[in-house]
């Protein structure tokens, strides 16, 4: 058993030893390969990293990427020496702010925790959830859209008893959701996408594994109840090689679909995380594509994804349709075209997406494309929707059951919920996806009494006036829940603390005032 002191030795690039969870790594050799560089790593050389280490990797990212000869062995607990990590006072306050959250009872739907999110999460974890595009333009859209569909309701029908249960690619759900895939869940809670799948299970709905899980993939698959249906989101890597062997380990531990991103050849600016230097660790499934190229300058998403493939194209379905046998959805189709092409291409569906409003800035919403997709498909192919063998699903926006029921009308087989849980753990933990998924079910069973409709299946195309939707400019009332998310950027940083806010700032534009001058 090795010494504290004999592991300190071991403390630069030449020799790197790091401790994690009791046991000695050597990391030299893998200090130039690592994806986010070497200077997290040699921060914690000769010392005990678990604490840096645990919040982003999954349990065995590091044996499964150090060769056995580099694993030197446990360590005496009392004889480490750790790096004592000082609470700031912003720190202190924010966990405070937590202690002085609202009662759980008190949070009476999605939009409730998010604002609680906002408050007390870690502020590089919250820039890297709650941020979009550009301008974040999108995202806003993606939830605004939602408001230019109005309800036709159908009345003097028996609602006593209300259905909303439903099939996904033929497996049974309690509801028309999934939970989609989002990165880095511990960002959020210790447990991460391990609390997705518990509640999944608790609430008989589906879970998409995200490639980029702080849970390792096989965590989240042990993790499920027997009969538990799960699917997985893909990226697409440079290597086929580390694809395949991904692709055919889903489908060897039961994964039931799989769902291939394809609308990020290259991330988008996401400028809320990007002024937030990530400082924290990388997902297992980044740490193995041995690239040191990476920029941890520029926020989470980009230290992660640099083993995404820009180059995937239409034929390479031909290689994902050789290698395994579960159905392929494309997620992240963005018109009718590629919707149809999908088609006849033999897929099983698509993710109407734009990735939450985080690629392309004044992308349309996945609504938006859905009403069009429902109409050139049947145009083209006499198809209607919902289609049991090419099945649309809709995801981003989505913070009440009326969304997902006018998705429903529309056309959709399902909608895909993604932040609104995040936001719900990282606020109250396990406890707050329960209450989430409690508040979606209590709306769907009023909305579809209300609605007059007794089943999913009597969710119809008629039931919804979806005239305005493409219409981008047209009177809405205010969403206040939705807008008070919404932050500006902080100016204190840029400017004399006597101008008070940016209107200020603008007169000294047109004044030609100096910036310290008051008005």
């Amino acid at each position: 058993m090795l010494s504290g002191n004999e592991v300190a030795q071991h403390n630069g690039r030449e020799s790197c030893w790091i401790i994690v969870h009791g046991k000695v790594y050597d990391v030299t050799e893998f200090l130039n390969d690592h994806p986010g560089g070497s200077r997290i790593i040699l921060k914690y050389a000769g010392k005990d990293a678990t604490q840096e280490y645990d919040p982003i990797h999954p349990p065995d990212a590091i044996t499964s990427n150090l060769p056995p000869e580099k694993h030197l062995g446990p360590v005496q607990p009392d004889t480490v020496e750790k790096v004592e990590i000082q609470i700031t006072d912003e720190e202190k306050e924010r966990l405070e702010r937590i202690e002085r959250r609202p009662s759980l009872s008190e949070i009476l739907n999605l939009h409730d925790f998010e604002s609680i999110a906002k408050e007390v999460m870690p502020v590089k974890a919250w820039a890297y959830y709650s941020s979009a595009a550009d301008d974040e333009i999108t995202i806003r859209e993606n939830h605004a859209a939602y408001h230019r569909i109005w309800f036709r309701p159908r009345i003097m029908r028996d609602v006593t008893n209300v259905d909303f249960s439903s099939t996904i690619l033929g497996h049974k759900t309690s509801m028309p959701i999934y939970i989609t895939a989002t990165a880095l869940g511990k960002l959020g809670h210790p447990d991460g996408e391990l609390i997705l799948t518990r509640a999944a299970a608790q609430h008989g709905i589906i879970q998409m594994i995200p490639t980029l899980a702080s849970c390792s993939f096989d965590e989240l698959v042990d993790g499920a109840q027997p009969g538990q249906v799960q699917f997985f989101q893909l990226y697409v890597n440079k290597d086929r090689a580390i694809t395949k062997r991904i692709v055919q380990h889903a489908e060897a531990r039961g994964i039931k679909a799989l769902f291939i991103t394809v609308d990020a050849p290259q991330l988008g600016r996401r400028e809320k995380d990007m002024r937030q230097k990530f400082e924290a660790e990388d997902p297992a499934e980044v740490s193995k594509t041995g690239k040191d190229n990476v920029d941890r300058s520029q926020g989470a998403a980009r230290a992660i994804s640099s083993f995404i493939d820009p180059g995937l194209k239409w034929s390479d379905l031909n290689w994902f349709k050789s290698i395994t046998k579960m159905p392929l959805i494309l997620k992240g189709v963005q018109c009718w075209e590629d919707a149809l092409e999908a088609y006849d291409q033999g897929l099983a569906g698509v993710v109407l997406s734009n990735h939450g409003g985080r690629q392309l800035d004044f992308a349309r919403s996945g609504i938006e494309i859905l009403a069009e997709c429902v109409k050139h498909l049947k145009d083209k192919r006499g198809l209607t929707f919902p289609n049991e063998k090419f099945q649309l699903f809709v995801d981003g926006g989505v913070r009440r059951a009326t969304d997902v029921l006018k998705a429903v009308a529309l056309g959709a087989t399902a909608v895909g919920i993604g932040r609104p849980f995040l936001y719900a753990y990282s606020a109250y933990g396990p406890d707050g996806v329960d209450r989430a998924l409690q508040i979606l079910h209590d709306e769907f069973e009023m909305n579809m009494r209300l609605l007059g409709a007794p089943t999913i299946k009597d969710v119809v195309r008629e039931m919804v006036d979806a005239s305005n939707l493409s219409s981008h400019v047209v009177a809405v009332p205010s969403d206040s829940l939705f807008n008070t998310n919404c932050r500006e950027l902080k100016l204190s940083c840029l400017f004399d603390a006597n101008i008070r806010n940016v209107d200020e700032v603008m007169q000294h534009a047109v004044l030609k005032l100096p910036l310290k001058a008051k008005i």
